[in-house]
């Protein structure tokens, strides 16, 4: 089904913006549809689609070139985080790294935005980032990567078990076509 929407492997080798990649690109496991390439994939994806919340796609790109993971399915599985999912993603992130550190995760939002523009104004950028990360930036920081974590065991597990499904049902259905009892 997948193979109608990936390139070939001669678009792909012509093509002047991946050439610098040499022949790490032309690597077929990259293109290839089979479990575990998949499974890597989905993994792959989940996990820096809940971690970086910029560049997922070109991080997972690269990621899937060091663990020869299928390319395509690692890009599309990082837009689990979207517009649409970063809200809730990030405040659950938050909520959970604040419970993780025994933090209380709620506070003034008032307050909070005061304490940020007086310390804005008094201070250099980097002691706001490090007020940022021992504030509000680490209880994220560590709920983002505790869910990416899951997350990408999840795709992992839930991609071989789709997969061992399909391949028990397709199993089931040419057997029942060729008049066999169903294996169990």
């Amino acid at each position: 089904m997948f193979d109608r929407f990936l390139p070939t492997q001669d678009s792909i080798k012509q093509s002047r913006l991946l050439r610098w990649l040499g022949p790490r690109l032309h690597d077929p496991s990259l293109w290839r549809i089979n479990r575990r390439a998949v499974a890597k994939g989905v993994a792959i994806g989940a996990f820096f689609g809940l971690m970086i919340p910029v560049a997922q796609i070109p991080a997972a790109a690269v990621a899937s070139l060091f663990w020869r993971a299928n390319l395509w399915i690692a890009a599309v599985s990082t837009l689990i985080s979207n517009p649409f999912t970063y809200a809730p993603i990030y405040y659950f992130a938050y909520q959970l790294g604040a419970a993780l550190l025994g933090r209380h995760a709620g506070t003034d939002p008032a307050l909070a935005e005061a304490k940020a523009e007086q310390a804005m104004a008094a201070l250099s950028w980097f002691d706001n980032l490090w007020h940022w990360i021992t504030g509000i930036g680490q209880p994220l920081v560590l709920g983002m990567l505790v869910m990416a974590v899951v997350g990408a065991v999840t795709g992992y597990v839930l991609a071989h078990l789709v997969w061992r499904i399909k391949v028990v049902i397709k199993r089931r259905r040419q057997r029942a076509a060729r008049g066999l009892r169903p294996v169990l």
